[in-house]
């Protein structure tokens, strides 16, 4: 879709900081995921947690929690299906 719009100086650059906003909060949510994996990996090999992981995984909507020779990963359910 080809078009113009014609917007405010003001906004224009209102919706460019948005812009470096949200790609500095997605890569928050990275790093996040990527502590949150860190920590799971340290409890399995501290306690036997695989009973939660599994009820974490049956109830969870969004995300899966896959651990492979003691090492988590957090896997998104939506991101999966489309590398498929």
């Amino acid at each position: 879709m080809k078009g113009t719009v014609t917007i405010s100086l003001e906004d224009f650059e209102e919706l460019k900081q948005a812009k470096t906003k949200a790609v500095d909060q997605i890569a928050g949510v990275g790093r996040a995921a990527k502590e949150l994996e860190v920590f799971l990996s340290f409890l399995c090999t501290r306690e036997s947690i695989s009973v939660y992981v599994e009820e974490f995984n049956r109830q969870s909507i969004t995300s899966r929690i896959n651990i492979d020779e003691g090492r988590a990963k957090i896997v998104f359910k939506d991101v999966e299906k489309n590398n498929d």
